[in-house]
């Protein structure tokens, strides 16, 4: 049974589309990057990093190298590359790009190129993982690269892809959030009581973040304010001497804005600041929402 179900009866809440999330730049804006994500760590070293590069250029590369490789929807390449440095990226000259049968595929995230043991002028070898899927818009590829000796240990496998599209982004966070809930009251002890205590009808209020945005993508904004308001009454049992988490209170004051009811609004707005601690509410966004409202 899905959240709408076991809290108000209703039906569960399809997590499938997304807005498409905008890629972060390196530098020149000639040259716009793909984003940096958070990198994998094993052993406390940083031994399997997820590559960024340039946008454009690197979807190009690897279309290339899909189609020489026969990878389309769905596909996966593993193979072995090289890593060189490039002095004379007007972007950043410690950049390290990352070359697979001569296309340049992308490059180390700038916080670990700089780290990289690697001349000017030498290249080192380097195992690299590329999965590529056909969406609506092209060919999405997302690649990384093993930087230990030894054998590769790939987090993610031919057979256990990872998410490339935005729906299926969303819902393997969705999936991570509801198991770390799970995990959590598994394990018992005070860590369990502190999830309890932030749960509505047997859901934890971390796990109404998703469903709440795509209800409003849906336009279903009265349901959405259902889930606002059993977040927030978990947020307000959890918050433990803290002030509750604002983030449903925000979302809550956008849909009454929407709606033209300018005194819910401001009734919800005042429901935080009366759980929140006097000292944690100067500089708060819901303070500088309220103080638009009521002047």
């Amino acid at each position: 049974m899905g959240f709408l179900s076991r809290l108000f009866g209703k039906p569960d809440v399809t997590t499938t589309t997304v807005a498409t999330t905008q890629p972060s730049e390196r530098g020149a804006p000639a040259r716009p990057k793909l984003r940096v994500e958070v990198t994998y760590s094993l052993g406390g070293a940083q031994d399997l990093v997820k590559l960024t590069g340039t946008t454009t250029f690197a979807k190009d590369a690897i279309t290339r190298l899909a189609e020489r490789s026969g990878a389309g929807a769905g596909g996966y390449i593993e193979t072995s590359g090289t890593l060189q440095r490039e002095p004379d990226n007007q972007a950043d000259p410690h950049a390290v790009a990352v070359h697979v049968e001569g296309e340049k595929i992308g490059y180390l995230p700038g916080y670990l190129a700089m780290l990289v043991d690697l001349s000017t002028s030498g290249a080192r070898a380097v195992q690299v993982q590329i999965f590529t899927e056909v969406l609506p818009k092209g060919l999405r590829a997302e690649a990384w690269a093993w930087l230990a000796d030894g054998p590769a240990q790939w987090q993610w496998s031919e057979t256990n892809r990872p998410p490339l599209s935005s729906g299926a982004k969303v819902a393997a966070h969705q999936q991570s959030i509801d198991q770390m809930v799970a995990d959590a009251l598994a394990g018992g002890g005070a860590r369990a009581d502190s999830f309890v205590q932030g749960m509505v009808n047997g859901v934890h209020y971390l796990q109404l973040v998703e469903p709440i945005k795509q209800l409003k993508r849906e336009g279903r904004l009265d349901d959405a304010l259902v889930l606002c308001y059993a977040a927030i009454e978990g947020a307000e049992a959890n918050r433990e001497g803290r002030e509750p988490a604002p983030w449903y209170t925000e979302q809550a004051a956008i849909i009454h804005r929407k709606l033209g009811q300018r005194d819910k609004e401001i009734a919800v707005l005042e429901r935080w600041f009366a759980a929140c601690p006097p000292e944690r509410r100067d500089g708060s966004r819901i303070g500088e929402r309220l103080s638009k409202l009521i002047a």
